[in-house]
């Protein structure tokens, strides 16, 4: 077991989160919120954000509230839906627990713009380290 100041300080040494402007807002038993606020090089060929970038963001806050428990995880699957194209303002992804056993845990990850539309849904199984 890792002491929560442990698994924030690894979080927080995440340096490709941090090179995209993404940041962990709140960490709780089995959830996570994390932002990016879109600038133009958050953009793709198309003029709309890169899907890597709320990618990253789902996955950090997933990253977030599956080590919050204190046992270090490790993503072992994950899934996203791109449900609503970004152009501009602020992404937020808010993590919660769906289960946690022993080894394996599981986690829904809402993506939300600015006007609390909903961007992505991520969905990620975590795999729980001795």
């Amino acid at each position: 077991m890792s002491s929560l100041e442990e698994i924030k300080k690894m979080l927080f040494a995440d340096k490709f989160a941090q090179s995209l402007g993404i940041t962990l807002d709140e960490m709780g038993d089995g959830t996570a919120v994390t932002s990016v606020t879109v600038s133009k090089d958050h953009y793709n060929g198309v003029g709309i954000v890169q899907g890597g970038l709320i990618f990253t963001l789902a996955d950090y806050a997933f990253a977030a509230a599956a080590n919050s428990k204190g046992k270090v995880t490790v993503g072992v699957r994950c899934d996203i839906a791109y449900i609503k194209p970004v152009k501009e303002g602020k992404l937020t992804a808010i993590a919660e627990e769906v289960s946690c056993s022993n080894k394996i845990s599981n986690y829904e990850v809402r993506v939300y713009n600015d006007k609390k539309e909903l961007a992505a849904k991520f969905d990620g199984t975590g795999f729980r380290k001795d």
